[in-house]
């Protein structure tokens, strides 16, 4: 798209200017709200200075900031004098007060002329910001922290207006699973406030670990911050369960929180902390006893991933140390909102505790979500009495919402849907779009990861305000947050490589205003961007340029696949023999035809890479009726598309039935000769997904009577790692037009097994030869 064209993503209430279509390349992001381009540049040399006004502080902290980056990365001797009309007839950079009403609390006006530029703003926000679009605006090297020569430090001429679309665009990380230190918190900060998010939400406590001191109660981080050993792997990959024999640990002091949050504020950033209550208490509880339902009973701090029965009891002595908890954490932090998380609470104990049923009957409470509710509007009228206000995620609507809480709605859009319509205020942070602790390319070819598939351009397609509102609902939709879980996100690397550049999609998309927006331009802009993020020595994810493959079939049946990616400046190449590909190879134009089994290598010229290999058989592209979990197969045509899971981690390609035997079949389309069938099950046994007990593989000319099957047993231990439990008929020389696979399920989970219940079966291509 170009950059003209953004003209019509506009403040609807702000005119604009449009002028003359140039050749400069304006990769930034966020995209400004408004924004025009004009022909010529202007350069910045020796000569070159910053105006600001000597009085206003606000102007002067963004001047000396503009000017030392500059001074830094260029060399010149950029520097910072008052705005006189004696130095204002130069080529200066001035900053100067906006009295037009038109920025707002965080938004600008930035006019890029040959001759100067002028910034303009009415608040320190604003002028920060003005300064991260300025710095774009220059060469991907004017962010560098050393001297960069050989540079003509120019910026294209332009004029912006902008401002964000929402309030809150918020980044969470989760240092209790895996505890970060304080300069990775700092570089995390620094990423967001780059790009014009505002918001840091602190995960500070959870079952694995509680992070933050507290001088009333040292034993938290004494005891409830340490654990004996982390689960090796991932959840579901060893039955059972495997541990690293490491301790794991780590806490902020008081006078650490109170370091970083003056960082975050020096650059426009609130810190949001999370205290989990009611659940998640594993870690505090350990620490105090005392705050279960069962105090006689031994507690250690969790070591593995999931959700655990043990809660805080519903008892004066707990809400006298939550209260003091978040007295002192109050005191840390002053921000409005303190998160008190809310989410996942099993009602276990509570059922089984006299003091809880008791409480429940004194309060004339329903049962026991009715007294989550009560345990959390109790803690909200506590922050309230503070002048603060609570966060929750969206399981505080069960029972029913604190009179004051803002939701964060994490389990699909319904929860805060539901909260908007109840007036209450929402921020949007769905599993499915901002959950960046999921894989964001094949898991084989991945970081270990908690699952899922979350590629940048899924991240950039969300839209926060749902449709479903009416336009006085929609107002209560605060903003937009992304996730970084940390179970399986070990290091600050890892933590960069999660997060970047997946949460500048969201940085996006909390900025620019409502309306259509265009991935091919985004990856445009972002690929220059990623320069940037190598000065910052950021170790973000290069899965942008990947190549991805997908299958079609043409209208006789033949297997097609697509080559596609989203760097549009880049060419594909590829092999079919499976020798290395190389820029001698054949280019990629138009869908590959195959006709037989083929592994297809890939190569870009931006450096990706794809291997893959595709199933030709009989049943490809064919149409087959089953008893699958239709969520996951919606068309039914995963089982016969071509493409076999890589692994059992893999999870694009798995498909799934749960609690029952699983029956599929296959219509051929007429009746052919069939000497083998055969197919993949999924060992995750931790994730209950068990193999098959026995598999039957029947053949049929009529679809009605199957005369010829084959019946095996299936004799794959429970113990173990995950794998791929391979299932082969060999039929020699059948004929049938429909093919049958029958697998019993092995019913409920054994004793002792970490998740009892039901259990579930997931196969994956099924393969007529």
């Amino acid at each position: 798209m170009n950059r003209i064209a953004f003209v019509a993503l506009l403040l609807v209430s702000t005119p604009f200017f449009l002028f003359a279509q140039t050749d400069n390349a304006y990769n930034l992001i966020p995209f400004p709200a408004q924004f025009s381009g004009q022909d010529g540049q202007f350069v910045l040399t020796a000569s070159t200075r910053i105006l600001a006004t000597p009085k206003d502080v606000s102007q002067q902290a963004a001047a000396q900031l503009l000017a030392t980056q500059l001074k830094t990365a260029s060399g010149l001797p950029v520097a910072v004098a008052a705005n006189t009309p004696a130095l204002a007839k130069g080529k200066v950079i001035i900053f100067q007060a906006h009295k037009a009403g038109r920025c707002g609390p965080e938004g600008y006006m930035l006019t890029v002329k040959p001759d100067r530029v002028t910034v303009e703003a009415e608040t320190p926000k604003g002028y920060f910001y003005a300064v991260q679009t300025l710095l774009q605006l220059l060469p991907p090297a004017a962010v560098s922290t050393t001297p960069v020569s050989g540079v003509t430090w120019a910026m294209p001429a332009c004029q912006i207006l902008d401002r964000p679309r929402y309030a809150y665009r918020g980044l969470m990380l989760d240092v209790s699973r895996h505890f970060m230190p304080v300069p990775a918190i700092k570089k995390y900060i620094d990423g967001m406030a780059r790009h014009k998010m505002n918001t840091f939400h602190w995960h500070l406590t959870d079952d694995q670990g509680w992070r933050i001191e507290i001088k009333k109660y040292p034993k938290l981080t004494q005891i409830g911050s340490q654990r004996k050993e982390t689960m090796v792997g991932h959840y579901g990959q060893h039955y059972p369960f495997k541990y690293d024999g490491q301790p794991h640990g780590g806490f902020y002091t008081q006078e650490q929180i109170k370091d970083v949050v003056r960082y975050a504020a020096a650059r426009h950033v609130t810190i949001v902390p999370e205290i989990e209550l009611p659940g998640h208490a594993l870690a505090a509880i350990t620490a105090y006893p005392e705050l279960s339902c069962d105090p006689a009973r031994p507690y250690a701090v969790g070591k593995v991933w999931g959700v655990y029965e043990e809660v805080f009891c519903p008892n004066e002595k707990t809400f006298t140390f939550l209260q003091d908890v978040l007295t002192e954490v109050m005191g840390l932090f002053p921000g409005k909102y303190i998160h008190i998380g809310g989410d996942e609470v099993p009602k276990v104990a509570w059922k089984a505790s006299a003091t809880a049923q008791a409480l429940i009957k004194a309060q004339k409470l329903k049962d026991e979500d009715e007294l989550q509710s009560y345990f959390i509007r109790r803690i909200e009228k506590f922050v309230n009495s503070k002048g603060r206000a609570i966060i929750g995620w969206d399981e505080i609507l069960e029972g029913g919402l604190a009179p004051n809480a803002t939701v964060m709605s994490w389990r699909g859009t319904a929860g805060g849907i539901e909260a908007a319509k109840q007036k209450h205020n929402v921020i949007m942070t769905p599993g499915a779009f901002c959950y960046l602790d999921k894989y964001q390319g094949e898991p084989t070819q991945e970081p270990l990861a908690i699952g899922g598939f979350l590629p940048i351009e899924k991240v950039y397609g969300y839209e926060p305000t749902p449709d479903e509102l009416t336009a006085d609902e929609k107002k209560y939709i605060l903003g937009v947050q992304g996730n970084v879980w940390t179970e399986y996100i070990t290091s600050p690397q890892e933590v960069e490589y999660m997060t970047w550049p997946r949460a500048i999609a969201l940085a996006e998309i909390g900025w620019m205003p409502a309306g259509p927006r265009n991935f091919e331009d985004f990856a445009q802009r972002l690929k220059n961007h990623l320069k940037r993020l190598d000065y910052w020595g950021i170790n973000y994810s290069k899965r942008l340029l990947d190549v991805r493959a997908t299958t079609q079939f043409t209208n006789d049946g033949q297997l097609q696949v697509r080559l596609e990616k989203s760097d549009s400046d880049s060419k594909i190449y590829y092999t079919t023999n499976g020798r290395e590909p190389s820029t001698s190879s054949t280019e990629y134009i138009a869908p590959i035809t195959l006709n037989k089994t083929t592994k297809i290598r890939a190569i870009t010229t931006a450096g990706a890479k794809l291997d893959e290999t595709f199933v030709i058989h009989r049943a490809k592209g064919r149409t087959y009726t089953s008893n699958v979990d239709k969520a996951v197969d919606p068309n039914s045509t995963k089982l016969t598309d071509g493409e076999v899971a890589q692994g059992p981690q893999s999870w694009t390609e798995w498909v799934s039935s749960l609690g029952k035997d699983l029956e599929v079949t296959i219509d051929l389309g007429e009746v052919r000769s069939v000497t083998k069938v055969s197919a993949n099950f999924q060992k995750q046994i931790p994730y209950r997904t068990f193999p098959p007990t026995s598999v039957e593989i029947a053949l049929s000319r009529d679809g009605s009577e199957f005369k010829e099957a084959i019946a095996q047993p299936v004799n794959e231990p429970a113990e173990g790692t995950w794998a791929v439990v391979p299932v082969v008929a060999d039929f020699k020389t059948a004929k049938a037009r429909y093919v049958r696979l029958r697998a019993k399920n092995v019913g409920a989970t054994p004793a002792g097994h970490p998740r009892p219940g039901q259990t579930s079966m997931a196969i994956d291509e099924i393969i007529v030869e």
